[in-house]
């Protein structure tokens, strides 16, 4: 049996390699809310397992620049007046 291990995030192919896990937490936290916020052991772990992928997925957007970093600048386009010959 041959395991490969990647040794950097940024060898990681996140958009194809990962499952979207935001669900996942969602559905998590709604059993959470239900047993009156408390987590059974096995439920944590899975909690803790998916916020790290959730983290190392995040930061690998920030490593390779796929998030917008400060205010948003607009730009307007102005209005072209025709001539009424």
């Amino acid at each position: 049996m041959t395991t490969s291990t990647l040794t950097s995030i940024t060898e990681m192919n996140f958009p194809t390699s990962t499952v979207n896990v935001l669900p996942h937490l969602k559905d998590l936290r709604q059993k959470w809310r239900e047993q009156d916020f408390y987590f059974t052991k096995e439920q944590q772990e899975e909690y803790d397992m998916l916020m790290q992928a959730r983290r190392e997925r995040v930061r690998w957007f920030y490593e390779t620049n796929r998030v917008q970093v400060g205010p948003k600048i607009s730009v307007k386009k102005e209005e072209v007046q025709e001539d009424e010959d």
